[in-house]
């Protein structure tokens, strides 16, 4: 019999539907539940694509025993972290100032007034590794709550107090300078390991927001030891098993220092700002290999991840069938020398296995490998490799594929679109923009209200109940700012603005500007997260910061330009302390440092060939966070158009930056050089 969990528009939800647990989701009506019963809270926190959250589930929640347990002595409550990142966010703070650690599942039991008193990750349903077992841990809390309620309450109260005062030190209110940032690229480059790309040691996860940073510290001094961490990062992530060298698209991370074994889930966010990332790599080096990883990371996204009605899908799962019926990690993407052969024969085998590092031990598990790009002496016929590629690819498909979580969330799409709006426009491929203004589509169609407040998911054409948190405002104004520059339509830069408002009015305290992730009426939690560090993506924080200041470049708001300053103030308070933690924060106080510049492009049409050798010229310039507005002289779509004619009957492009203007130029190899491109 299915539990109330089947109603859910989450895929991560739907996956436990059928356990004999009796689930609730995230409500008012679980806690009152509990407080009826009198019996604790057991919130137990994933998502669809964790491999330990699978394995959990499998060993205690569909084990009739352990439900009977559950169902008997709790209110047993499963999140989806990706639909409620503000639950995930409060309750992982717990954890982890209890534990010293966090990750997912995420297990913590709560009184009925939602305050935290025991915590863990992942439990065994046997003990080992010392660790209790589930059942055993279950008992433990069941006695507590019985005979030691005093304490129980006490230890809530206690850990709920601390959280609550747990208020971020805002740092400084003023803007990160120079020195600032010439600090963050030290502590980087003590941190950076100079054999193999990346910073730190094992698990190693894609700094694309650092590679940002990076990037447009170049652009804005020349630094060449910036450039090369990015550079060589690229390269090594790109040669390693992390990326999928065959179909495109990046895992998670790699568990080891070398890139080569990944955790194989693949996630919309790691892609879309790796996408983004390689195409600025291009445009600052026009390095073929990273020209060729944006496109085929692009293609990717949308060849597997686009749903039906134009969105993106959230993860693609680690495990899938092995082909015997048993659920394994990593089966779709591994060889084994003997499975080249079936495919190849011998002679492309023996070729295949050269040129993609697989070996007879092995890299992976049981004799498999991690197909790779190793630097290799032998020169290879491209023609032939191609053809191994794509019958290797053919093969693979026939292989069961792994779950897909196609649950639409605002935040990554807004990330995807930007991506994918700029990579088309650096390529010439119109179908990624398209994909792009398709994906913006779904968001205003579907996502957004009457009052411009936007849901955090959908799933299948249906709307989640969830309401958008600081994150999922400032991403999809991000990605529809992108696609103002690179369209010429106004509008998206209107429904920016929009999604803006918002960040002002309902997300940021109006005492010391700093920013909160859930809005001011929001459901209240037991304290408001509030976290300005980047990690896997940009921090609603940052990425509101970065959105900010674009929108105030293209309108000359000085409220939003404010805003974008005073939550800036955290960057210089933490990139000289953790760089690696806070990189789209750097990335966005190197645009404030440079300006942004203001790229005005006029012409008689947008489809004029001249229009369009100068509007491309202006998106190819490296010149951090500058913004690029297209039109006629007689547009009203941007504010940066206005005022801004034809010169001698010709398409002309206008920069301006810090309340100056250079002149009109009509020259694409002048405006090259006006914007660092």
């Amino acid at each position: 019999m299915a539990n109330r969990l089947a109603q859910a528009t989450s895929p991560y939800l739907l996956q436990h539907a059928d356990n004999p647990v009796d689930w609730w989701s995230w409500s008012e009506e679980a806690f009152a539940e509990a407080r009826r019963r009198d019996v604790p809270v057991l919130l137990s926190v994933g998502y669809s694509s964790c491999h330990w959250c699978h394995v959990m589930a499998h060993e205690s929640f569909e084990d009739q025993a352990t439900a009977d347990d559950m169902n008997a002595h709790f209110v047993s409550v499963k999140v989806d972290r990706e639909e409620r990142p503000d639950v995930d966010a409060v309750y992982m703070e717990a954890v982890q100032a209890a534990t010293g650690q966090g990750g997912w599942p995420m297990t913590v039991f709560l009184t009925p007034d939602a305050e935290p008193f025991y915590f863990g990750t992942y439990f065994p349903p046997v003990p080992r590794h010392g660790m209790p077992s589930f059942r055993q841990v279950l008992q433990g809390v069941r006695q507590a709550w019985a005979e030691r309620r005093g304490e129980v309450d006490e230890v809530a109260g206690k850990i709920t107090r601390d959280l609550a005062g747990r208020e971020l030190s805002y740092g400084d209110d003023r803007l990160p300078g120079e020195q600032e940032l010439s600090q963050a690229l030290l502590g980087l480059t003590r941190e950076y390991d100079p054999q193999r790309g990346g910073f730190g040691g094992a698990p190693k996860f894609p700094p694309s927001l650092v590679i940002e940073f990076l990037l447009r510290h170049h652009a804005r001094t020349g630094a060449e030891g910036a450039l090369q961490m990015a550079a060589d990062t690229c390269e090594r992530m790109a040669r390693g098993g992390i990326h999928d060298q065959l179909g495109g698209g990046f895992a998670r991370y790699s568990v080891d220092r070398d890139w080569v074994v990944p955790h194989f889930e693949k996630m919309l966010y790691d892609n879309a700002l790796l996408c983004r990332v390689y195409a600025h790599l291009w445009r600052a080096t026009g390095s073929e290999l990273a020209r060729r990883v944006a496109l085929e990371t692009a293609d990717f996204m949308v060849r597997e991840l686009r749903t039906a009605e134009g969105g993106f899908a959230s993860a693609l799962d680690a495990d899938s069938d092995d082909g015997t019926g048993r659920h394994v990690e990593g089966a779709y993407y591994v060889w084994t020398p003997a499975q080249l052969r079936e495919v190849l024969g011998d002679e492309d085998a023996e070729l295949a296995a050269r040129y993609f590092g697989v070996t007879v031990e092995g890299t992976f598990e049981e004799g498999a490998s991690v197909l790779q790009l190793p630097q290799l002496d032998e020169v290879f016929d491209a023609g032939r490799i191609a053809g191994v590629r794509e019958r290797l690819l053919a093969a693979r498909s026939a292989r069961p594929a792994p779950g897909r979580d196609d649950k639409v969330v605002a935040a990554w799409n807004g990330l995807a679109i930007a991506a994918l709006a700029e990579t088309g426009a650096y390529f010439d491929r119109p179908d990624l923009t398209e994909a792009a203004v398709a994906a913006g589509d779904l968001l205003v169609r579907l996502h957004l209200d009457d009052h411009a407040r936007i849901a955090r998911t959908s799933k299948d054409g249906r709307v989640g109940a969830n309401a958008g948190v600081l994150e999922d405002y400032a991403d999809v104004a991000e990605g529809f700012l992108a696609l103002a520059s690179v369209t010429g339509e106004g509008v998206w830069l209107e429904f920016a603005g929009l999604l803006l408002d918002h960040v002002l009015a309902r997300f940021t305290d109006p005492g010391s500007g700093a920013l909160y992730d859930t809005a001011s009426d929001a459901e209240r939690l037991i304290r408001r997260p509030q976290d300005p560090t980047d990690n896997a993506v940009p921090s609603g924080w940052t990425a509101a910061a970065g959105a900010l200041l674009g929108y105030a470049a293209h309108t000359g708001s000085a409220p939003h330009r404010t805003a974008a300053e005073r939550a800036l103030g955290v960057v210089k308070a933490l990139g000289p302390r953790v760089p690696r933690f806070i990189g789209w924060g750097l990335a966005v106080a190197e645009a404030v440092l440079d300006g942004p510049r203001e790229v005005a492009v006029v012409g008689p049409a947008l489809d004029d060939p001249a229009t369009i050798t100068l509007h491309r010229t202006a998106l190819l310039g490296s010149a951090p966070g500058a913004v690029v507005a297209a039109g006629t002289p007689e547009s009203d779509e941007f504010p940066l158009l206005a005022d801004c004619p034809l010169v001698g009957g010709e398409p002309a492009a206008y920069v301006c930056r810090n309340f100056t203007c250079d002149a009109p130029t009509t020259d694409p190899d002048r405006l090259r050089t006006a914007l660092g491109g």
